[in-house]
């Protein structure tokens, strides 16, 4: 049966809004759209074409319809404004357009920005309902890039509670975002629930290891995500230095997976600091190359440094990186320790020496490196893989309409 012969069920469409990622290159939320596909919803998805993938206006992956706005993204903080501004006004067109041809029952917006709310309003009134699926504090995100409270701030923390008061279901990540929702949204516990971010081991697990990724070196250290002023990668570069120029140690390379906003700074700072040939600045690799990399390296790193925001946030790389089955070392943070558990080695205070002398210890322990490694292993595919988030998903959806829970 084709898509487009499906019944239309009440209560079974769901329309995703996404608006600081391409799907489905916005691993998360590709997660929860095939988990609800599956489970027997009819799923559509709204989100900005891709920079360097997902290209296409329209496109139907895995039985998902996607639907692609032109991309225009912010590069100085002025810019957030004609941002958001312009991805609201596509969306809210797309949602009209599909309304009209497909309909839907929910809206699932996937935050940054917490605007969608607003464009949701006319159709509330419809009797559609809204999921707030949290996975930023954007007012705890804006004071960790500008080191201020203003009304910008205030104005963050306002659309923070319309999406809270407007959602029919808020969906958190982990305990911390559940409890700020409780706290700071009022939202009772019989609107929310914990869909922790987790990897697919249906393929995201470890494979044979490429020596010739450390490109002559006897070891690797890596780092995978997102390099923004709150991700600390800036970090790891001066831990290189640190265990380079002044531990002497020659036999490391340093492999940074990924790009953001800092990465022609971090690509600056490793010039200055004479590191050149010693960190591999890969930029976005494929999800092959991504686990050749993680399944080569000896050592992974979570530099997010000892701020609010990161204490409160679930890193997703942690949790790659013990499926993976990999020693970590982080800095000492609230949720990172909940995720990783005995898997990491965590770093007392925001210091590169202290990062760099971590990372030198578990290069000279073997076993240890292993002990860690299996800990997250083991960690992951009992507990904390996406099979247990599906089901929480799911639970969580047929709260919504409790007849489809009877006859799913």
């Amino acid at each position: 049966m084709t898509l487009a012969s499906e019944p239309r069920l009440r209560g079974r469409r769901v329309l995703i809004l996404i608006e600081n990622l391409s799907f489905p290159m916005d691993r998360r939320m590709r997660h929860e759209a095939i988990t609800l596909r599956t489970a027997g919803y009819e799923v559509s998805v709204i989100c900005p074409r891709g920079r360097h993938q997902d290209h296409r206006s329209f496109e139907i992956f895995e039985g998902i319809r996607i639907y692609r706005y032109p991309l225009y993204q912010a590069s100085q903080s002025w810019g957030y404004l004609l941002e958001y501004s312009w991805a609201m006004l596509c969306t809210f067109a797309l949602m009209l357009w599909i309304s009209a041809r497909r309909g839907f029952d929910y809206v699932h917006t996937a935050n940054p920005p917490d605007l969608f709310w607003l464009i949701f309003y006319p159709f509330g009134w419809l009797g559609k309902k809204l999921v707030y699926d949290q996975h930023d504090l954007s007012a705890e995100t804006y004071e960790s890039k500008f080191r201020r409270r203003e009304w910008l701030y205030r104005l963050l923390l306002f659309l923070e509670r319309g999406s809270y008061r407007k959602a029919s279901l808020v969906i958190a990540p982990n305990k911390s975002f559940y409890e700020i929702a409780q706290k700071r949204g009022s939202v009772p516990a019989e609107k929310l629930a914990i869909v922790r971010s987790a990897p697919d081991l249906s393929y995201f697990r470890p494979t044979e290891a490429r020596q010739e990724l450390k490109r002559g070196y006897p070891y690797m250290v890596a780092y995978l995500g997102v390099m923004n002023s709150q991700d600390g990668v800036d970090r790891v570069v001066r831990a290189a230095h640190h265990l380079h120029k002044i531990r002497g140690r020659k036999d490391v390379i340093f492999t940074l997976i990924g790009t953001g906003p800092c990465w022609n700074e971090l690509k600056d700072l490793a010039g200055s600091l004479e590191l050149d040939g010693t960190i591999n600045f890969t930029g976005r690799v494929s999800d092959e190359d991504l686990l050749a990399y993680l399944s080569t390296a000896d050592v992974c790193v979570a530099p997010d440094p000892p701020i609010e925001l990161n204490h409160l946030s679930t890193m997703n790389k942690i949790m790659e990186y013990m499926a993976c089955g990999k020693p970590i070392v982080s800095f000492d943070l609230i949720e990172s320790k909940r995720s990783a558990g005995a898997a990491a080695v965590y770093v007392e205070r925001d210091d590169p020496a202290l990062l760099a002398a971590a990372i030198d210890d578990l290069l000279q322990d073997p076993a240890r490196r292993q002990t860690l490694g299996a800990s997250g292993y083991e960690r992951v595919h009992s507990e904390l893989d996406w099979s247990h988030s599906a089901r929480s998903l799911i639970e969580a959806y047929s709260r919504l309409e409790p007849e489809f829970s009877k006859s799913s």
